[in-house]
């Protein structure tokens, strides 16, 4: 418990809130590279995922994609980029838009691919072209899926955007090799709880965002069955009843 309180003391010292690599300048490049990413990653992940769920065209190539990009272990990835491009912004950027590629690939075809087929043939029936029952029904429709999928991308990325340091020297990564380098214990801790409590933040505004952007009718649930009673009285069985007994 001292540990922990040790920690908070690290995090809200005066000192570490101004001056150059204070907390909130690695916060902000923390946040840089993972909305950088992400969006690098929805980029190009977003409209193939629409592509593949649309069509059924692909789902295999891109589960292998997936699974095999999930497999690639990130500190060896940001190694190889900063060895062939450079140390600086660009390799570990790149190292963490294939890590953020997967989750959202997945969630953009899964979303696509979840929507009722009677309402895709329903919107075909009524004219609708291929562009239109995608834009107009399945995106729609599948949004809450496509939003989980970026929702995970985010956070796989704001975790491991700590390794940052290693070809850049920036993110909240610093403080942890600090810490490790001089055993500062409280810097290492306080620095971890700055880690996990923007992951949280995190989680919590896109899961908002998530119930949000649900089309109205989806909510609703299921509709309970209204059927308007008959004016006439049924006939029953037995004998009837007299006025008095």
């Amino acid at each position: 418990m001292n540990f922990i309180q040790q920690g908070f003391a690290w995090i809200f010292d005066p000192v570490r809130w101004s001056g150059p690599g204070d907390i909130p300048s690695r916060i902000l490049e923390q946040l840089g590279y993972t909305f950088g990413a992400v969006a690098i990653a929805a980029a190009i992940a977003i409209p193939l995922g629409l592509l593949i769920g649309h069509t059924g065209k692909g789902r295999d190539v891109a589960v292998a994609l997936s699974g095999g990009l999930r497999a690639l272990p990130s500190l060896g990835l940001l190694i190889i980029f900063a060895l062939a491009i450079g140390i600086g912004f660009k390799a570990p950027l790149l190292a963490f838009v294939i890590l953020a590629i997967p989750p959202v690939l997945s969630g953009a075809y899964a979303g696509v691919e979840a929507v009722d087929k009677r309402t895709v043939d329903a919107a075909r029936a009524m004219g609708m072209t291929e562009w239109q029952v995608l834009t107009k029904v399945e995106v729609p429709l599948g949004a809450p899926l496509i939003v989980a999928g970026i929702r995970s991308g985010i956070l796989q990325v704001v975790a491991t955007a700590t390794l940052a340091y290693f070809a850049s020297g920036g993110a909240l990564g610093v403080f942890i090799n600090d810490g490790l380098v001089t055993r500062d214990y409280n810097e290492l801790l306080g620095a971890s709880i700055l880690v996990t409590a923007l992951a949280l933040v995190l989680e919590g505004i896109f899961a908002l965002l998530q119930r949000l952007i649900v089309p109205r009718g989806v909510t609703a649930g299921q509709i309970a069955e209204v059927r308007s009673r008959p004016t006439r009285s049924r006939p029953t069985v037995g004998s009837p009843i007299q006025e008095g007994k």
